[in-house]
């Protein structure tokens, strides 16, 4: 079966809408997505990178009409969307955590609800306090998830994932690697179907 290997931040709208859409897309070629925590913080600091906020903040019109392709890529999926009103929010905590999750059987709904709690729900997922509370309600073991971003092994191990996600000539996210091929952002999902087409 084709892998398509998802490298993701939470603090990203853009992950967000790929991570909803991605799984079927997936489905219609016969492929598996893997998830990849990475910090999107540590590869713009290595890449020289910076939000979109920032890099076009003095382009007239590109930050508006950047809302407005949200808003369509949200209309034509039938997704539920709101800007986080505490954007930017920090993902260290949430990513470490992601890093936890990997591989475990409720990887799936520890990404979903944190994801929803983000882009739908608008929480203050940078407290500890609101995000053990989202944990616990999607029945996730929040206290030990908690307890896991401290671990030194944990830490290391998000820090070389993002690393090597660098070396690979990723800087941002969302990004996507199948068939040996790069994809970044939403729009580029439709080279990313035609390409698992093509194995």
């Amino acid at each position: 079966m084709q892998e398509i290997e998802f490298l993701y931040d939470f603090g990203s709208p853009n992950a967000y809408l790929v991570h909803k859409v991605l799984p079927d897309l997936a489905a219609r070629a016969g492929a598996r997505v893997r998830y990849v925590p990475v910090l999107l913080g540590g590869i713009f600091k290595a890449t020289g990178n910076q939000p979109p906020i920032f890099t076009y903040r003095e382009v007239r019109g590109k930050l508006a009409y950047q809302a407005r392709a949200i808003e369509r890529f949200v209309a034509r999926h039938g997704l539920k969307y709101h800007m986080n009103p505490h954007f930017p929010v920090k993902t260290l905590t949430l990513m470490r955590a992601a890093l936890h999750a990997s591989g475990k059987d409720w990887e799936d709904t520890f990404v979903d609800a944190v994801f929803d709690a983000i882009w739908v729900h608008g929480q203050k997922m940078d407290d500890e306090e609101v995000i053990g509370d989202v944990l616990a309600e999607a029945g996730l073991p929040a206290r030990d998830i908690l307890a896991a971003v401290a671990d030194p092994e944990v830490k290391s191990a998000l820090t070389a994932q993002t690393e090597a996600a660098v070396a690979r000539g990723v800087f941002g996210a969302p990004t996507m690697f199948a068939r040996g091929e790069m994809f970044f952002g939403k729009d580029s999902l439709p080279d990313l179907a035609y390409e698992l087409g093509r194995g």
